[in-house]
């Protein structure tokens, strides 16, 4: 993991919540977390991760605070945490 995806993974941890996030950015992290990122058709991610799985909206976009809180939620449940695992 390099320094651009530690640098996402602690901006989607970051309070406050930041609606400024590059959604590419953001598949490049999980990648280098070891997810798996299925496209599921009409505009639809499948993200599987230490054996969680969850859908989510394919956007261009930066990403609403929404998106960052379901991303953030479900990097919880797979066990990521980036202050420990991850420092900067």
């Amino acid at each position: 993991m390099n320094h651009h995806h530690r640098t996402t993974l602690h901006a989607l941890f970051a309070h406050p919540v930041s609606s400024n996030i590059d959604p590419k950015a953001v598949k490049a992290a999980l990648e280098a977390l070891g997810a798996e990122i299925a496209h599921g058709g009409h505009g639809h991610l499948q993200i599987k991760l230490n054996g969680h799985s969850h859908g989510f909206h394919d956007t261009l976009h930066s990403l609403s605070k929404d998106e960052v809180g379901a991303i953030r939620k479900f990097l919880e449940e797979a066990g990521v945490d980036p202050a420990r695992d991850f420092p900067l």
